[in-house]
């Protein structure tokens, strides 16, 4: 008995943990385990409890498990010193789980910390008192009387237009236009010389800007380069422009290389846009003075070889400077005081360019060849426009093509316009210019019949050659009866066919064929029998 006795003495009783057994089996039931024995209740209370001291406890343990000692790192104390903080928070639980290689627990952080509550034990109740996170109560009323939150749409794809002919359409798609820069010196200036308080009048303005302006502008678009561009198209922009401009009788070589570049070196996109503006600026600063000395004409010439060969360049995206493109090549082209020395020259190279730029593009954009058409005729028939500008209108219809020239001199007046200014007997200038345009609707022929004023179809012709294009270039078409009538008909075969001629027993050569007439023929619609042949 006494031996009994002292076994049940030294039997150890069951000693609790800060993590009770009463836990483990309120989680058991949670999870519908209802045979849960004591024994294992407190073994998993203990081993939990391990395990919170092996990620949070400060202090060193040592625990046998599995006949091995391990070593219970406080991970989560460390983060906590090496914070320099004295208030452990949820993230160093998270660190210490994450390095303990143990999932760390989610949908808690230390930015937004759960507040937990206190229930107390209920009376006559062995368990002790209980932490709980209680729910917010929401109040309906003011829920449904606050502003509802519209959820945002969900991802979609539409089209729309980004540009519309170079244009860019003003829709809450497109990127709003940018304002231009205002001038800080101007918003300086006071707008009226009549405020109050104000001495002195202003200073009318000057076309000419001012030095520091000029260095300003100059730097900023430096800027731009060297932010934009690398150092190796920085260095071939300025070698480009350094080549081309001034022009020199000995820097032909140098210049030739440099248009040829432009014109077939492909990687030059990213610089084009500078390339038009630089050539945009060069037209208007040669333009401005007058462009009456030859340094000037040499400087236009370089600058629309330049257009022209990056229009050449088959590599280059040229059409989203187009709009950029055509003011310096229509200013050459109707400008009115050319140096006399490039004047045709220059006309002439415009009026080319105009035609390949509208070759090229006019598929594209078929509004294009109305609006050149409509700003040349203007230029040819508005009665404001001085001489020079109606030769260089004139050029580029003959650039455009036989169309151009037909419905800008013969349908639209032009030519009427231009030989009312002209003085009886001129050659060269204005005058040859609409006979060049004339040419190009019909050549003349090699051996002319003019026409005969006393033959009613041909005085008839020539009312309507001075109705259609005036009196002074009446008189130089009706010396070809085939070119007046190419010229009013537009139909060549027509116009060789309605030749009325009046001879008495006269040849008539027409070809290798040489005929011979014994009555007055006007021939109409086909060709009449002929007498005999020889």
């Amino acid at each position: 008995m006494n031996k009994q006795g002292q076994k049940a003495r030294a039997a150890p009783s069951p000693v609790t943990g800060v993590f009770k057994p009463d836990t483990i089996r309120d989680v058991a039931d949670s999870l519908n385990v209802t045979s849960l024995s004591d024994t294992v209740a407190s073994a998993l209370a203990s081993d939990v409890e391990y395990r919170i001291h092996q990620v949070v406890e400060v202090r060193h343990t040592y625990h046998v498990m599995y006949g091995r000692a391990t070593d219970a790192h406080q991970e989560a104390a460390r983060f906590m010193r090496h914070a320099r903080r004295t208030t452990m928070t949820t993230s160093d639980i998270d660190q210490a789980l994450r390095v303990l290689n143990i999932e760390p627990l989610y949908g808690h952080s230390s930015h937004n910390p759960p507040t937990f509550r206190r229930a107390p034990p209920i009376p006559q109740s062995t368990s002790g008192a209980i932490y709980f996170v209680e729910d917010e109560e929401i109040d309906f009323d003011r829920v449904l009387r606050e502003e509802k939150i519209t959820l945002p749409n969900g991802p979609r794809w539409a089209a729309h237009w980004l540009a519309v002919e170079g244009v860019q359409p003003l829709i809450p798609e497109n990127p709003p236009a940018i304002p231009k820069d205002s001038d800080p010196d101007a918003l300086a200036k006071p707008s009226s010389p009549s405020r109050p308080g104000q001495m002195f009048p202003l200073t009318p303005p000057s076309d000419r800007p001012s030095p520091v302006q000029a260095a300003k502008k100059q730097q900023q678009q430096q800027q731009t380069v060297k932010q934009v561009l690398s150092r190796e198209l920085q260095l071939y922009y300025t070698r480009l422009t350094s080549a081309l401009l001034p022009p020199s009788a000995s820097d032909y070589a140098k210049r030739t290389a440099a248009l040829a570049s432009l014109r077939n070196d492909a990687g030059l996109q990213a610089l084009l846009p500078y390339l038009v503006r630089w050539v945009g600026e060069g037209v208007v600063g040669a333009l401005k003075s007058g462009a009456q000395s030859e340094n000037d004409g040499r400087v236009l010439e370089v600058l629309l070889d330049v257009i022209g060969a990056l229009l050449d360049n088959p590599t280059l995206f040229v059409e989203p400077y187009l709009h950029q493109l055509l003011p310096p090549i229509l200013s050459t082209l109707l400008h009115s005081s050319l140096p006399p020395s490039h004047a045709v020259h220059l006309r002439t190279s415009a009026a080319q360019i105009l035609s390949h730029l509208l070759t090229q593009y006019s598929t594209t954009y078929p509004s294009l060849p109305p609006r050149i058409m409509k700003t040349l005729l203007l230029a040819l028939i508005s009665p404001e426009k001085s001489r020079s500008t109606r030769e260089g209108a004139i050029r580029g219809l003959i650039g455009i093509g036989k169309e151009a020239v037909r419905k800008g001199l013969v349908e639209g007046g032009g030519a009427k316009v231009v030989g009312s200014e002209c003085m009886p007997g001129e050659e060269g200038g204005l005058a040859e210019a609409v006979t060049d345009a004339l040419k190009v609707l019909h050549p003349p022929s090699a051996q002319p019949v003019p026409l005969d004023d006393a033959n009613e179809p041909d005085a008839a012709t020539i009312q309507q050659l001075k109705d259609t294009v005036g009196d002074f270039f009446a008189e130089r078409l009706w010396g070809d009866a085939v070119w007046a009538r190419a010229v009013l008909t537009g139909d060549i075969s027509s116009a060789a066919i309605l030749i009325t001629w009046s001879l008495e027993s006269k040849d008539l050569e027409l070809g290798d064929a040489k005929f011979t007439t014994k009555a007055r023929i006007s021939c109409s619609g086909t060709w009449p029998l002929i007498d005999r042949r020889q």
